[in-house]
């Protein structure tokens, strides 16, 4: 695995310096992250599955793509890049909002992270990188809302956040 480095940042987005990833998630620091959600044209979002093997949230639902900037990288520049990455789609994309979570997770690991999301709008299907993904689905917010209701461990810390925004800056809440 290579080693990649976090963007460390304070309560206000402000960089303090930069971690390797995995240590930032041990100790808990608070980084600067990305997520994005991908509509289709009928208001559905594109969902995916994380891969078995993921360092944490394995096999759990999320939002389109989720990941960290480089230092040095814009995060509307990482989004781009991740989601081509994990997904194999170029998509553009509108910054959305920012907001801040903590989650600890059962292996000892903390996401503590400054997260940027972006809003993009596509009707192709994914060509998924199975390093990242295990599977994708399309979904409506009433499906999204009643799956959350009956079975919300089967969902990201942070999607369960955010979601409810990112529908409403896409326009459909």
């Amino acid at each position: 695995m290579k080693t990649e480095n976090v963007i460390l940042v304070d309560e206000h987005d402000q960089e303090i310096g930069s971690m390797e990833k995995m240590e930032a998630h041990r100790s808990g620091m608070l980084h600067r992250a990305i997520s994005v959600f991908v509509f289709d044209d009928t208001g559905r979002l594109l969902l995916q599955q994380r891969a078995a093997h993921k360092y944490h949230s394995a096999n759990l639902w999320t939002n389109t793509c989720c990941s960290h900037p480089a230092p040095g990288e814009a995060a509307s520049a990482a989004a781009s890049r991740r989601l081509q990455e994990e997904m194999g789609l170029e998509v553009p994309l509108t910054f959305a909002f920012t907001f801040l979570y903590r989650a600890s997770f059962d292996d000892g690991l903390v996401e503590h992270e400054f997260d940027h999301v972006f809003v993009g709008y596509t009707n192709r299907s994914p060509k998924l990188n199975p390093e990242e993904v295990a599977a994708y689905r399309w979904a409506t917010r009433a499906e999204v809302e009643r799956e959350m209701q009956m079975n919300p461990e089967a969902y990201t810390a942070w999607f369960k956040l955010i979601y409810k925004q990112a529908f409403g800056q896409a326009g459909l809440d």
